[in-house]
């Protein structure tokens, strides 16, 4: 069976890389032949955190591509697309151009708020049920939470799953966690593009700073605060776990909008894995993953934020063993050692059915 993957980044951006790149040794191993098509590559993405945008020449020459590899669709048994094939365009278009061979959507955001909450009423009238439609003509659709998956149920979609994002075992390996110079840091990964999630925390860490020592280290974006210790790392595929397991405990600040409760909380994730307590905002999939007062805390304001932070800061023996019990349901639910055979299952019958 010969699977088309096209993805909306190279290794470079999450989703791409976690939702369906890192699965692909486990679809050879099943039988699948894969050929993944990234719309916006590396390279494009690297320019767009320097520069803001993205180069329209290369974007156009970016959608060129794209055409080309849904025109060659029919050499394979089934498509397999992250959120979207063709951002912006006509749903029917992009119908057309997927017409013949089933097509499986996957989802780790609710990139349909893109449209039916954009600012421009045309914008909405025009494409807010866009994603809905491709949804409803989809073989199947894969959907991070439960949010995203009543989504794509009251769209009309015939056979939704539940796959959340998950982590490599083999990667996250849990051993000795060095702390340079004994400093016990706070960590937060991201991007440029999530790093004001960190403005809400200004105070509430200040004020903590004023009464513990500690770091914040901040991973793949640069950020300051007024009387915080920060320290900013660039992120990479290939430091990014060495850099989580040298702290003591992972936050996920979000506010609660409806983007945010379509976020699968992969930060949350990545934390529990290197065997560090988390410290998130109650919204969307946070409260699944995050079990209160067992492998960390939910803190809903900012004096909540201080005072479960300051908890974890003062007391060892509390981050270990949340550590420990985050660790252990990652083993337990959130690896790909756990999803790859279940995830490699649906597509085998997505293409055969």
């Amino acid at each position: 069976m010969k699977v088309l993957l096209l993805t909306r980044y190279g290794r470079m951006g999450a989703s791409s890389r976690l939702r369906m790149l890192q699965f692909l040794p486990w679809l050879k191993e099943a039988g699948l032949e894969s050929n993944a098509q990234a719309l916006l590559d590396d390279e494009m993405l690297q320019k767009k955190y320097r520069s803001g945008g993205y180069n329209r020449r290369a974007m156009m020459a970016a959608y060129g591509a794209r055409m080309r590899s849904l025109g060659r669709r029919r050499e394979s048994d089934l498509v397999w697309i992250e959120k979207e094939a063709l951002p912006w365009f006509p749903a029917s278009v992009e119908h057309a151009l997927l017409r013949g061979v089933p097509y499986v959507l996957d989802y780790d955001d609710a990139l349909f708020h893109n449209y039916d909450l954009h600012r421009s009423m045309l914008v909405r009238r025009l494409m807010g049920r866009r994603i809905d439609r491709l949804m409803a003509g989809a073989r199947l659709v894969v959907a991070g939470n439960e949010y995203l998956a009543k989504r794509a149920r009251e769209a009309g979609a015939r056979w939704v799953e539940i796959v959340p994002t998950v982590i490599d075992l083999d990667r996250y390996r849990v051993g000795d966690r060095p702390s340079p110079a004994g400093v016990t840091r706070i960590v937060w990964i991201g991007s440029p593009s999530t790093a004001a999630y960190l403005e809400a925390l200004e105070e509430p860490l200040r004020r903590l700073a004023a009464r513990h020592q500690f770091k914040l280290r901040v991973i793949g974006a640069d950020v300051s605060m007024h009387g915080v210790d920060v320290e900013c790392l660039p992120w990479s595929e290939g430091s990014e776990v060495a850099a989580i397991a040298e702290c003591h405990v992972g936050i996920m600040p979000l506010k609660d909008s409806p983007w945010e409760r379509g976020k699968c909380g992969y930060k949350l994730i990545q934390y529990m894995a290197c065997g560090l307590p988390v410290v998130a905002s109650p919204v969307g999939v946070n409260v699944q993953i995050v079990r209160d007062g067992e492998n960390g805390f939910l803190a809903d304001g900012p004096q909540a934020w201080e005072t479960r932070l300051g908890q974890l800061l003062e007391n060892e023996s509390l981050r270990e063993s949340m550590g420990r019990a985050g660790r252990c349901r990652v083993e337990q639910e959130y690896c790909v050692q756990q999803v790859a055979p279940r995830l490699t299952r649906l597509l085998l019958q997505a293409g055969a059915r």
